[in-house]
């Protein structure tokens, strides 16, 4: 994977171009992507970070990884993200320019989807087109990748429309599908792909 960077030349001197984005992250349960994702800027002390995760459930363990890394965290009930509003207001109020989904369960609004076109990035724990769709997350997919006999699954980093994972393709990663897996043991390799990729992935599609 290749980042990508645009140089300035003046006065014989090389100026790299600075690029400064503020990232949401939006996600429903334990959050250990979303927590992957803050790390990684926060340790490369880059001029992106994340600013704000914003969850669908109060009691989420999403909200407290980001208490302990010093991001803010806010909750919207169903209702608010079904009008979008409120959650647009938000976004705007920290600044964010892209918004990452991180094991988010709901769609999201066509107003936010209008107001961020094209900088809205969710990820996938298969080979989409295959096994994606409303309902299709978690072991949800891990049993239908099993049962249809599948040799190797991954994951897929991808925009987001207003169809569930219908968005253009940004990045695939593979991992085998072993005959003694089960959707337990099938998620673990799916999260270490997770890892790897989906923090690398962010930075190099945001700082284009």
């Amino acid at each position: 994977m290749h980042i990508f960077h645009r140089n300035v030349h003046k006065k014989g001197l090389i100026k790299k171009k600075i690029t400064t984005m503020n990232i949401a992250i939006l996600a429903s349960g334990s959050g250990t992507n979303a927590e992957n994702i803050i790390r990684f800027f926060q340790e490369k002390n880059s001029n992106s970070q994340v600013n704000l995760v914003i969850t669908n459930r109060r009691q989420a363990v999403v909200r407290e990884r980001a208490a302990r890394l010093s991001v803010p965290s806010l909750y919207f009930a169903k209702e608010e993200w079904e009008r979008g509003d409120a959650v647009l207001a938000a976004l705007q109020e920290y600044g964010i320019d892209w918004i990452i989904l991180a094991g988010f369960l709901l769609r999201v609004p066509e107003s936010i989807l209008n107001a961020y076109s094209d900088k809205v990035i969710n990820i996938h724990p298969a080979l989409l087109p295959k096994y994606g769709g409303k309902g299709m997350y978690g072991d949800r997919v891990h049993e239908a990748v099993i049962a249809a006999g599948e040799k190797e699954s991954g994951i897929t980093i991808h925009y987001v429309n207003a169809q569930y994972d219908e968005g253009a393709i940004i990045c695939q990663a593979k991992c085998p599908v072993l005959p003694e897996d089960t959707p337990h043991t099938l998620a673990q390799r799916i999260h270490l792909l997770e890892y790897a990729y989906f923090p690398k992935t962010i930075e190099e599609v945001i700082t284009r």
